[in-house]
């Protein structure tokens, strides 16, 4: 691994972001979204503590990560840059590595902006630490899931929108798993619910952080930037 080849991508990739208006639209959007559901739950409620905003933001990233990630990607096989790229010796993995870092660091730059939440409650009430730092530690790593899910998906196809709409996918049937309990006999929903994202978010949100909820992500993350480098490699896609 040659990391900074990995640096260089990931640079680029930021610099293509931010020297453009996609990030900061983007990022006002996300804010504003979830500035009004905190602001309804801090109002409306009347009380001063996150869970709103940790309970729509594991969904709100089903559009948000492959919104961000679609372009990575397919962007440049259609206008034919990718096949230059991998002509040099960079491996598809540090492609990959590079442009995941970029996007991830998109979303985690938006997810410090909701500090000034934080800041709000603590001013307004006495709230626990504890479950409010675990929520955002299992919002940076379910962030990161989606955002290598929306790498997959951009791998898979020349085209942005096919691009989103497989990414969407995905990481939908993986969010939504958390509800097989409804439908499933008790040991086989126990099962699926493992596998899903959702569930082991809502693990870490009740302010412990439990390693297998960690290696569970860092697994999904990797596997799907592994899967998205060896797509990067075929000549047939989507």
């Amino acid at each position: 691994m040659n990391w900074s080849i990995v640096g260089a991508i990931f640079r680029k990739e930021l610099k293509t972001y931010f020297g453009s208006p996609m990030a900061y639209i983007v990022l006002a959007v996300f804010l504003i979204i979830t500035g009004w559901f905190f602001s309804l739950n801090l109002f409306k409620e009347n009380m001063a503590h996150m869970r709103s905003l940790f309970d729509i933001l594991p969904f709100l990233l089903v559009v948000f990560a492959p919104a961000v990630s679609m372009r990575l990607i397919a962007e440049e096989r259609k206008s034919g840059t990718m096949e230059l790229l991998v002509t040099m010796p960079v491996r598809d993995f540090e492609i990959v590595l590079g442009k995941w870092l970029a996007a991830f660091i998109l979303y985690a730059v938006g997810l410090a902006a909701t500090i000034v939440y934080v800041i709000s409650i603590f001013s307004l009430g006495k709230p626990e630490f504890g479950p409010i730092f675990a929520g955002y530690i299992g919002l940076l790593l379910l962030g990161g899931t989606y955002m290598a899910i929306g790498v997959l998906g951009s791998s898979l196809s020349e085209n942005q929108i096919i691009a989103f709409i497989v990414s969407f996918m995905i990481s939908a049937i993986f969010a939504i798993l958390v509800f097989s309990a409804m439908i499933m006999p008790p040991p086989l929903a126990e099962l699926i619910q493992y596998l899903s994202t959702t569930y082991h978010f809502q693990s870490i949100a009740r302010g412990v952080i439990d390693t297998r909820n960690v290696v569970y992500y860092l697994s999904l993350i990797f596997f799907s930037l592994l899967l998205a480098s060896h797509a990067m490699g075929q000549r047939k896609f989507l």
